[in-house]
């Protein structure tokens, strides 16, 4: 067995952020499923942008979730870069990380997906990028942005004493009809990429960083984390994409001297919502010149830590 990775880096703030005028013309990247579930619909809702545009690799489904949201298609990624203050990506993560540090470098506030890279260089050059420009930047963690759920998290804070956790992701993303059944990136880089950074997300907040990981694999793409965490407390993540539909299921839950706490689920096709509460503090980030704490250099730690999962997977 190979011995836990001790995990001593942290990022440091950003510099005082660029102001934008109001409100924030955004253009979106990407019209794959979850641009048209989620992204799209919550930008163009949103009382605190303007969707400037879309562009994707894609030009037929560009044109046609542009015609659904009321904006228009753009015919390249430096067009859409030209004609806005802000982008908002839907794309690979890779995909994502390289166009965001043109954007970034270009003085455009992101607003970004999880994970931000799966290269670690990647994940910290955009973290460093973003700092040096000064823009904003968030990481769209979904259950952050749920309102139940940060009741929650504020709720279990202020109660204390928790001693670990776990968290269980079980999807089917073979099921027929499955809007990501067909993501090349989810088929290729699994469970640990895709919900690990929700678990990772959702832990930390809850019991703090992380000093030591293990992980450990199962049968395809079955991951088993283990997380001490520098508060004391430790933790646990199962996770994986292909389960048969009758075990899929999702939970997080403390449990410590106040008994157990489990996180309320996230309500079905709220999307569009929690995207458009996401913006509004992302937008607020912008204007106030503040770092929201859920930012690119959050992301790039995320990022870090699978990677360090990623490596002990391989060892094995």
């Amino acid at each position: 067995m190979s011995r836990p990775l001790q995990l001593a880096h942290r990022y440091s703030p950003a510099m005082s952020l660029q102001v934008p005028t109001t409100p924030l013309r955004v253009g979106l990247v990407g019209a794959g499923p979850w641009a048209r579930i989620a992204h799209g619909p919550g930008l163009a809702s949103s009382p605190d942008v303007a969707l400037a545009g879309i562009w994707a690799r894609r030009v037929t489904e560009a044109h046609d979730l542009a015609d659904t949201l009321g904006c228009h298609a753009v015919d390249s990624f430096d067009e859409l870069l030209d004609g806005c203050d802000a982008l908002a990506f839907c794309v690979p993560p890779d995909v994502q990380a390289r166009m965001a540090l043109t954007a970034a470098a270009a003085g455009k506030h992101l607003f970004l997906d999880k994970p931000v890279a799966i290269d670690t260089g990647l994940a910290n050059e955009l973290s460093e990028e973003v700092s040096a420009r000064g823009v904003a930047s968030l990481v769209f963690f979904t259950d952050r942005f749920v309102p139940a759920t940060q009741q929650w998290l504020a709720e279990v804070a202020t109660v204390g004493g928790w001693q670990g956790g776990w968290m269980r992701w079980l999807s089917a993303l073979q099921e027929p009809g499955n809007p990501f059944g067909a993501s090349p990136w989810r088929q290729q880089f699994g469970a640990l990429w895709d919900t690990g950074p929700h678990a990772l997300s959702n832990l930390i907040t809850a019991l703090g960083p992380v000093g030591e990981l293990r992980a450990t694999a199962g049968a395809g793409d079955l991951v088993h984390l283990v997380l001490q965490h520098e508060s004391g407390a430790s933790s646990t993540a199962t996770l994986s994409q292909f389960v048969p539909p009758a075990a899929a299921g999702y939970e997080t839950t403390l449990w410590g001297s106040a008994g157990f706490a489990t996180m309320p689920q996230r309500p079905e096709g709220a999307e569009p919502d929690l995207v458009r509460g996401a913006v509004a503090e992302w937008a607020d980030a912008a204007q106030s010149g503040t770092r929201h704490p859920v930012d690119a250099a959050y992301g790039a730690e995320i990022t870090r830590l699978l990677a360090a999962a990623e490596a002990q997977l391989s060892a094995r």
